[in-house]
């Protein structure tokens, strides 16, 4: 598909990238006296980043802006630009996304008196994910890839007067910076080996690397993918960063950030070897399966919706592992329109359910206090069934064409490579299943059956303002498969495909069948489920009691994590930092210890010393030069008696020397 490109200069780049800058620093330095038009503001500033973008249409070929960094001696760093069919469309992406999440927060936020701080933070993200789209290097979208994850830092800790939330940033902070280190070393290895990072001259210099350095270089970068979009072993901060609020949610955590990960294995694919496509596979293939099978079990609406994320990324990893990166973005742009209205619908249920006066045993956010809010808010209803059908993967929705999109080209794979890699798409429809099993949980939890609100007083939900469900209808609108493809069951005429110049290897009928038929009896397990008593538990739910000591201290330890999280990341490192203190109380403290003990004994010791033998040796010199002293005042006392009796003696003893010699 080609376009008809306005080719755009290096200032009107420079100038997209400035203006959620300059609304960030804006928003700062106007602080909370600024805060009603906050939103409008920060929403107006990204308007003209998405109207610019839609003006530039797509190049179809790359453009490259390439300024001067840093020169050392002969070698010379440049600060390079790519604007291509992909970022463009990433730069529509990130746009549209982010506009509508600003809008919906005006009226979701407007009752927080920092209201200027979260629309800066966003305006803050929106640049560091700008900066990553139009990256033309590795080591350039390195910088903006940190400074996603400080806004992302700052979004899901912006109530820090909540010990949960503080904890959960910190949380998603530490384990993005282990995968970011990975990420780091793999470009260190390529400058030194190749002497650049920019992806258009890449290429030409990876044929003198070695299979197997290439391998463990490709596995380097994928360890940025592994932390950021929350892959295996690394995903435990994703369903914590759901602390944050809920527009956050929609933005960074299920349309923008996490997604940053797949378009770095987009920019990197080429120079992944089949070692290192294997490995990708395996991972995105457990963290597809583990996410799915978690978000069967939680209760609460925003983390349903955080492991589904995990799973849905795991699916686009595995597609970039089957050699299909292109699939994967297929599947990460529809996902980015039907999880970002989930969130913000699901958003919407909870902000309807505040109860007006505090109620401590009831929790807006958990789906066994819900039930039968399909009457009270007919919109978010239709919204989130539309979104939830996406994700499902049902016929004429777009997330049935992007899924299918993965399953062909995995069987497709599976056909070249060898029996063994069927076990992938295999297990890709499988957790297709899962994710109808849960999505028709969820709806049934929330909006059917019986409404569980009912036994609080305080709890009377209604339907959102129209500033929080237009842009709700719009994404649900968006994932419908008309924007896609004209043919609601086939890839072959998807726009997408086409602009990234993909073509399916593999034309099967009867995989979207499969597909279909798994999906169905997920649905009708789900449905079976929902109809059998006890039902899915909800209602065995026992509010909770009175918060532990440690949580109402403020303590990290009291939130209670599920164990299953703990135990999966943060809890061997707890273990090295115990071990570490016993080292510490057991080994070094003993040994400080005693070094302190021995030289107070030492010290005691020379003290003896000094006072018994320096200074005694002293004092006896001056006794005896006394003694002598005083002995020869006897002799001289001034009597011819005592002088004479010398001179006897001393005559006497002089004449006995002579005669004994």
């Amino acid at each position: 598909m080609q376009y008809m490109p306005i080719i755009p200069s290096s200032i009107s780049v420079l100038l997209l990238m400035a203006l959620p800058l300059l609304a960030f620093v804006g928003l700062w330095l106007l602080g909370k006296r600024f805060n009603a038009a906050a939103g409008w503001l920060g929403a107006g500033f990204t308007l003209a980043g998405l109207l610019i973008s839609v003006g530039w249409l797509a190049a179809g070929e790359a453009q490259v802006i390439r300024l001067p960094w840093i020169e050392i001696g002969t070698y010379r760093l440049w600060i390079t630009l790519q604007l291509d069919t992909l970022s463009w469309l990433m730069l529509l992406l990130v746009h549209f996304v982010a506009l509508l999440v600003q809008l919906y927060s005006i009226a979701y936020m407007q009752h927080d008196t920092a209201r200027y701080r979260y629309f800066a933070f966003l305006q803050l993200f929106v640049f560091a994910m700008l900066g990553i789209v139009l990256a033309g290097s590795l080591l350039v979208m390195y910088i903006f890839w940190e400074l996603v994850g400080l806004a992302s830092y700052l979004l899901i800790g912006f109530w820090h007067h909540k010990p949960r939330a503080v904890w959960a940033a910190k949380k998603a902070f530490i384990l993005n910076r282990l995968g970011d280190a990975a990420f780091l070393t793999g470009i260190l290895l390529l400058l030194h080996h190749t002497g650049t990072t920019e992806f258009v001259r890449l290429p030409a210099t990876l044929a003198g690397l070695s299979p197997t350095l290439l391998t463990a270089i490709g596995l380097c970068l994928f360890g940025g993918c592994v932390g950021k979009s929350a892959q295996f072993p690394l995903s435990a901060w994703l369903p914590d960063a759901m602390e944050g609020p809920t527009p956050v949610s929609a933005l960074i955590h299920a349309a923008t950030m996490v997604a940053a990960g797949i378009f770095l294995l987009a920019r990197i694919a080429f120079l992944l070897t089949p070692e290192a496509q294997l490995v990708v596979a395996i991972i995105g293939t457990i963290t597809m399966l583990h996410g799915a099978w978690k978000a069967l079990h939680v209760w609460d609406i925003k983390r349903v919706l955080a492991y589904s994320t995990i799973s849905q990324l795991g699916l686009m990893v595995l597609a970039v592992g089957m050699g299909s990166w292109q699939v994967a973005l297929f599947h990460l742009l529809t996902h980015a329109f039907f999880k970002a209205g989930l969130f913000l619908s699901a958003g919407s249920v909870f902000h309807a359910l505040e109860p007006r006066k505090i109620a401590p045993a009831f929790d807006p956010q958990d789906m066994r206090t819900m039930g039968g809010l399909r009457t009270a808010m007919p919109i978010t209803f239709v919204c989130f069934v539309v979104c939830a059908a996406a994700l499902a993967g049902l016929p004429l929705f777009s997330g049935f064409l992007s899924k299918d999109a993965i399953f062909l080209a995995a069987f497709a794979r599976a056909s070249e490579v060898g029996t063994y890699f069927y076990l992938f798409p295999l297990l890709a429809v499988l957790a297709a299943g899962f994710t109808a099993y849960y999505m028709v949980r969820q709806v049934w939890l929330v909006f059917m059956g019986k409404k569980r609100y009912e036994d609080y007083a305080d709890v009377h939900p209604h339907e959102s303002p129209a500033l929080m469900w237009l842009p709700m209808a719009l994404l649900a609108t968006g994932s419908l498969f008309i924007w896609f493809s004209f043919n609601p069951l086939s890839t072959a005429s998807a726009w997408f495909l086409q602009a990234m110049g993909y073509t399916e290897t593999l034309h099967a009928a009867w995989v979207p069948l499969l597909s279909v038929v798994v999906t169905g009896l997920g649905i009708g397990l789900s449905y079976r489920k929902a109809f059998l008593p006890p039902g899915f538990g909800e209602t065995t739910f026992i509010p909770p009691t009175r918060p532990a000591l440690s949580e109402r201290l403020g303590l990290l330890a009291g939130h209670r994590e599920e164990s299953q999280s703990q135990t999966f990341f943060l809890i061997p490192f707890q273990r090295v930092a115990r071990a570490c203190v016993r080292l510490e109380a057991k080994g070094l403290d003993y040994l400080v210890n005693f070094i302190g003990r021995a030289t107070v004994v030492l010290a005691h010791m020379l003290g003896w010393v000094d006072r018994a033998i320096t200074d005694g040796g002293v004092r006896a010199i001056v006794q005896t030069a006394r003694g002598a002293g005083q002995l020869v005042r006897l002799v001289q006392n001034g009597k011819i008696q005592s002088y004479f009796v010398v001179t006897f003696v001393s005559m006497l003893l002089l004449l006995l020397w002579v005669l004994l010699l």
